[in-house]
């Protein structure tokens, strides 16, 4: 998929619905983080539940003499994959959030995604430095400014690729 930029511009604007995927993939932030620990610190475990486990033996509902085997090496597969694909989101994230130039902007963006806390735990945090809708507006233009960094690395791009 060839990049949409228009000529001569150097620094390409993320659309909506890519500032949207960011900030949905920042407010699964936390949960993936938690969820490639788990899966690293209990990948043999996971293996050996596919393998013993029921679910295994039904991944197809129609076939009652299924290979549990079989199943269970698709099982842990597909973990591995979600895996990757969760680093791969968390890596990109990182780095665009590294490229935030406002520290105000970095702050907030940090504090509500990077560090799970909930929207009012974020204003109730930063209420002392500045306003409600200032703390929202600095949250939101990070975000924006994420996207374009994600635009930049060609982000969007692989994303769209993977699905």
């Amino acid at each position: 998929m060839a990049m949409a930029w228009e000529q001569g511009e150097l620094f390409p604007k993320a659309s909506e619905q890519e500032i949207q995927r960011t900030k949905f993939l920042l407010g699964k932030y936390t949960s993936m983080i938690s969820l490639m620990r788990d899966f690293e610190e209990n990948e043999q475990d996971l293996k050996q539940v596919a393998i013993d486990g029921e679910v295994a033996r039904r991944i197809d509902q129609e076939d009652l003499h299924a290979d549990k085997t079989a199943n269970a090496t698709i099982m842990i597969e597909k973990q591995r994959w979600v895996y990757q694909q969760y680093k791969f989101y968390t890596t990109q994230l990182l780095r665009a959030w590294g490229l935030i130039q406002d520290p105000d902007e970095k702050r907030a963006v940090e504090y509500r995604y990077i560090q799970g806390y909930s929207p009012k735990e974020t204003v109730l945090f930063f209420r002392h430095s500045m306003s409600d809708s200032t703390i929202r507006r600095k949250i939101d233009d990070g975000v924006k400014s994420m996207a374009n960094s994600l635009k930049l690395m060609g982000f969007f791009e692989q994303d769209n690729a993977d699905f």
